[in-house]
């Protein structure tokens, strides 16, 4: 997703600290468990997924939508190329408007992702791209920009109704006690970029009950929400504090600086969800070897070109809607085709040792 790119992370990290006493008290995991879950748990590489057919969360959950097709297709690339994970959003309106059905096909998609010999990050709410939306039909993508389809989950509505909240707790619960105890699962990615769209603390009470919903049901699968704009200082620490593994975010080419940073800062293992941008020189040369030897679990962003249209820069539209240069993010044309062979060839390489 969209995100500031600070530089001045290494500078921002001494002002934050993982206190132990407020770890115990919130019932948050270990150092130890952590590592024990990190060593429990083969290195892995992989994306985040939505199929190529769908825009945004709804089109990819909503009934009359759900293309197993396509979903199998796309996983069966990222698996030719020895990808382990998946990171993929859920949206609550979906589930909202067909509970068990939404249900249902959460456990077919992991059925396909299994099958392929992939494991699932699930991602819960969203401060990211627009902030209303509506179940059905979705709108069409607007030619030449990055994710113009792609939806907040609550976004302005809770913030319009904050009654909403009472649904969302019952959304959230519904889902952990569902998956609670399924290997397929990796962890749960309870809150995807918090602030950003200029929400800034105002995600604090979401973010704050996420955990207290999650911690409630107690998912044998650990809680995070990945990091990933240091100037947010309250969101920032709350993550720390309350995230059982660190998940992060970095966009930019001082990549493994910054992990070396995390990992000594947090004392926890880390896993990156979110990477590689060409045009910023984040490309998976100069990260994904460095994270495999840190073994460090590495999600870049985007795999097949498809509606999303994230071959395109955040802020670099092209109104005529022609192939980029240089694609932003995805790896894999519709055909099955990589956009650059070398890419392929080296995460092939660090995932299967060919």
């Amino acid at each position: 997703m969209k995100m500031k790119i600070v530089h001045v992370w290494l500078i921002c990290l001494a002002a934050f600290t993982l206190p132990a006493k407020a770890q115990k008290e919130r019932s948050v995991w270990s150092k130890e468990k952590a590592w024990k879950w990190h060593q429990s748990t083969p290195w892995m590489a992989g994306a985040n997924f939505y199929p190529a057919s769908a825009i945004n969360q709804l089109e990819m959950w909503q009934a009359e939508s759900f293309d197993t097709a396509t979903i199998a297709r796309d996983l069966g690339y990222a698996a030719g190329i020895g990808m382990k994970v998946m990171r993929v959003y859920l949206h609550h309106l979906a589930w909202k408007t067909d509970k068990e059905g939404f249900k249902k096909r959460m456990d077919t998609y992991l059925s396909i992702a299994d099958r392929h010999g992939i494991r699932t990050v699930f991602v819960i709410f969203d401060d990211c791209w627009n902030n209303t939306y509506a179940v059905g039909k979705q709108p069409a993508p607007k030619t030449g920009i990055h994710n113009s389809g792609w939806v907040q989950d609550p976004g302005k509505l809770l913030h319009d109704d904050p009654a909403l909240m009472a649904t969302l707790e019952v959304y959230v619960k519904d889902i952990l006690k569902t998956f609670r105890k399924d290997r397929r699962i990796l962890l749960w990615d309870l809150y995807n970029e918090p602030g950003n769209s200029n929400w800034g603390d105002k995600s604090m009470p979401l973010l704050r009950n996420v955990f207290i919903w999650g911690r409630t049901v107690n998912p044998d699968q650990p809680l995070s929400a990945g990091i990933w704009n240091f100037h947010l200082k309250n969101l920032t620490q709350f993550q720390l504090e309350q995230s059982d593994v660190i998940t992060y975010h970095d966009y930019t080419d001082r990549h493994l600086i910054v992990a070396d940073s995390l990992l000594k800062v947090t004392g926890k293992p880390l896993v990156c969800t979110e990477y590689m941008a060409r045009t910023r020189n984040s490309h998976f040369a100069n990260s994904l070897p460095g994270l495999k030897e840190r073994g460090i679990i590495a999600i870049n962003w985007g795999l097949v070109q498809g509606k999303s249209n994230t071959i395109y820069a955040w802020d670099t539209p092209m109104k005529d809607g022609g192939e980029p240069k240089v694609w932003f993010h995805d790896i894999f044309r519709p055909g099955g085709q990589p956009y650059d062979p070398t890419e392929t060839t080296l995460i092939r390489q660090l995932t299967l040792g060919r």
